[in-house]
């Protein structure tokens, strides 16, 4: 039997990611040693890493210049996701806040080849709106030149290859997007991908010869794509198919036109990598094997002969490996692992061999459909007498995938199973099931949770009268609608950031995402009735099973007074209840003295409980 160990020393395992690498071959990560994430640098693998921000708060990206030997990187504070950016530089430690509007949110949009500019977008001048911004390396916040207004959710792709234009996205929903080119000087934005209907285009960036977009897309598909699209006559060509699979993103290298992409198989990721033999050619390397079954963050070197990216899996925490393409340039080359680990995260001296895989598995539901999940077994299951925790996902345009979780560890080294499923309107599995729990069909995705718990019931190593619920964001909504829907099938749950009334949900997120939140759920305007009728608040007099919430005090996403709002109606009605709320936390728990403290009182619930 392998050795226990406390839940602090699981929450303690560490993760390394977010990798960037420097013109001389610095990579910086984030990594969580200190409690949240911060700026660390490594010269070599293996070598001692260096701690580069200092802070309570955690960093939320990192990149370095392409031309200096310095980084920029955001920080929120207290996780109101109002993120300004800051420039640093390693060598005097010296830390120069590039902006300084802490009122508004700043998204970063990438250094200027020459590294002597940045762009982003904000919502300074108007909270609901997100405009374009490009300010110098040295200038501050209050400097910066707006380019461009816009009018809904902007992000930005990347400058072309002369430094001349920006590429920006505007999200209409988690599912259509456009793209536009911004040219800088005069502000002049043209329309690249006039579309009907919803369509993704994402993961896009500009093409080694500056007339091209690379990108994934689901047009006229129903899985994504890795396509190419002419700036100048909008046409869009398939570069590599998506299959039954997704293409769910790609890096490209601007000017050696090598790339990386990933496909979603199942929720494991199968990466290619490559160079463009043509314009929608690809000549592929040698497979790739990376630890864990997980891989994304592809950061190429200066000079493309290199890149990171960050690798994980349910028994591997996360760390950022090397490839070094030179040893597999050429098929029938090298065949041997030609990916290095550089960082070292620690597993908080637990075996790497204890942590348990999950099994993918398919349930039937309620209308034949087959539902994938991850289902996962402790050491030593007792037959019949095995508490189960049913685990959901955010989003709900998400999928639970096989990453590391020190918690779910933690339970599967107690005697628990965990099953997570992912119900409809998970992505991952094409345009068609992300949208079989849109709007009025919201709840046939509690429906799937409910066959879940009958498969559950009928497993023999389960115990049906101990199958706990839990989940956050959405998740948390989840749990609270399949503790009201279906109250005989739960011993327990737990509620994270959940919504539980969606109608004060929508009036009172952040009112920048509000529109893609409606686009999802359906908007107060038109579908306000059926919105009240399927808010878990409404319906708080089902709940029978004992249920703890979990939340942040700062949250823009989810306020705050969702959580409040069902614990006061549970309460009212003498239901068990307990509430968590951490004052310098937002859309979730990021402080690992946060995660301990509540977790630790959430595995006594449970223990008691189920």
């Amino acid at each position: 039997m392998s050795p226990q160990f406390d839940l602090e020393r699981y929450l303690n395992v560490r993760s390394a990611y977010g990798a960037s690498l420097a013109v001389d071959g610095t990579l910086a990560f984030l990594m969580d040693t200190t409690g949240t994430a911060q700026v660390w640098t490594l010269e070599e693998s293996g070598g001692w890493p260096r701690q580069r921000t200092f802070g309570e708060e955690s960093v939320g990206f990192v990149s370095w210049s392409p031309e200096r030997h310095e980084l920029a990187f955001s920080r929120d504070e207290g996780g109101n996701e109002r993120a300004q950016l800051f420039r640093l530089a390693p060598d005097s430690g010296e830390v120069h806040a590039l902006t300084d509007v802490p009122e508004a949110k700043h998204r970063w949009g990438g250094w200027s080849h020459d590294g002597d500019r940045v762009a982003f977008t904000s919502n300074r001048r108007d909270e609901r709106v997100f405009d374009v911004y490009v300010q110098g390396r040295t200038e501050s916040g209050g400097d910066a030149d707006l380019v461009y207004e816009g009018d809904g959710w902007l992000s930005l792709g990347g400058w072309d290859p002369d430094d001349e234009r920006l590429l920006v996205v505007e999200s209409h929903s988690s599912f259509d997007q456009d793209l536009y080119a911004l040219d800088v000087d005069t502000g002049k934005l043209t329309h690249l991908s006039p579309h009907e209907g919803a369509v993704r285009h994402q993961s896009a960036g500009w093409g080694p010869d500056g007339e091209s977009i690379y990108l994934v897309t689901d047009r006229d598909s129903d899985t994504l794509y890795l396509a190419r699209l002419d700036v100048e006559t909008g046409a869009v060509e398939t570069v590599v198919g998506g299959g039954e699979w997704n293409v769910d993103g790609v890096a490209l290298d601007q000017e050696s036109g090598r790339l990386a992409y990933s496909r979603n198989v199942e929720g494991y990721t199968e990466l290619t990598v490559g160079e463009l033999d043509g314009p929608t050619d690809v000549r592929t390397y040698p497979e790739l094997d990376l630890p864990g079954g997980l891989a994304g963050g592809v950061a190429w070197s200066d000079d493309a002969d290199r890149f990171a990216l960050t690798a994980t899996g349910r028994t591997e925490n996360a760390n950022v490996h090397v490839v070094d393409l030179e040893t597999r340039r050429e098929p029938g080359g090298a065949t041997g692992t030609a990916s290095e680990r550089w960082t070292r995260a620690s597993t908080a001296g637990i075996p790497r061999e204890s942590f348990r895989k999950p099994e993918l598995i398919h349930y039937e539901t309620f209308d034949g459909r087959e539902i994938p999940a991850l289902f996962s077994l402790p050491e030593q299951p007792v037959a019949g007498e095995t508490p189960v925790i049913v685990d959901v996902h955010g989003g709900p345009e998400s999928q639970r995938r096989p990453s590391f979780s020190g918690l779910t560890q933690y339970f599967l080294s107690r005697g628990y199973a965990v099953l997570e499923p992912n119900v409809r309107g998970s992505t991952g599995y094409g345009k068609a099931y992300t949208h079989l729990d849109d709007v009025e069909k919201r709840m046939d995705s509690v429906r799937d949770l409910r066959a879940g718990a009958d498969w559950l019931a009928d497993h023999g190593l389960i115990d049906p009268d101990r199958i706990a619920v839990k989940g956050g964001s959405y998740g948390g909504f989840m749990v609270l609608a399949a503790m009201t829907e279906y109250p005989e099938l739960w011993a327990a749950g737990v509620d994270v950031v959940g919504i539980a009334n969606f109608v004060t949900f929508l009036k009172n997120t952040g009112s920048w995402r509000r529109e893609l939140r409606e686009a999802e759920y359906g908007s107060l305007a038109d579908d306000r009735e059926f919105l009240e009728s399927i808010s878990p608040v409404n319906r708080v007099d089902r709940i029978e099973a004992p249920l703890f919430v979990v939340h942040g005090e700062n949250d823009p996403r989810v306020p705050v007074g969702e959580a409040e709002q069902i614990v006061a109606a549970l309460r009212d009605r003498d239901v068990p209840v307990e509430l968590r709320i951490y004052d310098d936390e937002g859309h979730g728990l990021s402080k690992r003295t946060n995660q301990i403290d509540a977790y630790t009182d959430v595995v006594a619930f449970l223990d008691e409980h189920v």
